[in-house]
């Protein structure tokens, strides 16, 4: 196996092995996840995984999850396979076969408005476009140790509402509102804004996802112009990186120190992928 950064502010490629092998040998495990911890978002191109080989591998680093809700009603994730989330903009007689569509999807942290988001994600790329699609990355480490002094005294002992009424490409969940006229009737779960991560314990930027969000004790002018000063600094090009992807590519990254966003896709090329996320406990906040 090796491991070869991409010479940004996060991600790694790594080659010289088939994921099929990876959940019975312990040590390859290990290794897999001293690297997520050391670059956050993994790389593994051209393999070859069936949807059972896709949980055992995602299953090696903890326990499954099952697909958040999605905006159409039906079940987000594959009958056989209640762990394995569908991404796709696939519609086949007017019903949508995965979820967030064709549309870019905005920076965001894996299902934060949980009380216990994923601590990681595994995506495996079955069928994509020539282009349109590609994946960006941000790492939270970084843009919290390079924050101004004046928003680290503003973050603080801060916590925030995460808004789980929307997905990240901006399509109100089924059984929600579009709206909201009291910041205080969001659905979502409150966290601190600088978690410290349980494996590493470094500080990091845990901003989830804008729209709708507050920060807990602000007024809401307050918190907008916080929220949006964060957002503005932690997605600046020097602390990204970005996936374009070819079929058969399996990303992984850490829920608890990234944000990620997508680019929109034409609507007709079509796009498959599928998704497991790994089980974590509750965010803690830095000391």
């Amino acid at each position: 196996m090796h491991i070869t950064p991409s010479g940004m502010a996060l991600g790694a490629d790594v080659s010289g092995i088939g994921l099929t092998r990876v959940a019975a040998d312990p040590a390859a495990v290990a290794a897999i996840r001293q690297a997520l911890l050391d670059h956050l978002v993994l790389r593994f191109r051209g393999q070859d995984l069936g949807d059972a080989d896709l949980m055992a591998f995602a299953g090696a680093f903890g326990e499954l999850d099952k697909a958040p809700i999605n905006p159409y009603g039906n079940k987000p994730y594959l009958p056989d396979f209640p762990m394995i989330g569908v991404i796709s903009n696939v519609v086949v007689g007017g019903r949508p076969q995965g979820s967030l569509g064709s549309g870019e999807s905005r920076w965001h942290t894996d299902m934060s408005y949980k009380a216990d988001p994923p601590m990681g994600c595994v995506l495996y790329a079955l069928e994509v476009p020539a282009e349109g699609g590609n994946t960006g990355f941000a790492n939270m480490y970084r843009a919290y140790a390079e924050l101004p002094d004046e928003l680290k005294r503003a973050v603080e002992g801060r916590s925030a509402k995460h808004d789980s009424s929307m997905n990240s490409a901006g399509q109100t969940r089924h059984g929600f509102k579009d709206a909201y006229d009291d910041p205080a009737e969001i659905p979502g779960a409150v966290h601190p804004l600088v978690r410290r991560h349980p494996e590493t314990g470094r500080p990091a930027l845990f901003l989830g996802r804008r729209r709708n969000s507050y920060v807990i004790g602000m007024d809401k002018a307050e918190s907008d112009a916080l929220l949006d000063a964060l957002w503005a600094f932690a997605t600046q090009p020097r602390f990204t990186w970005t996936q374009v992807w070819q079929a058969r590519d399996v990303l992984m990254w850490d829920n608890r120190a990234t944000l990620h966003r997508r680019d929109a896709i034409d609507p007709a090329k079509p796009r498959m992928m599928h998704r497991a996320q790994i089980r974590d406990a509750a965010p803690v906040a830095a000391a």
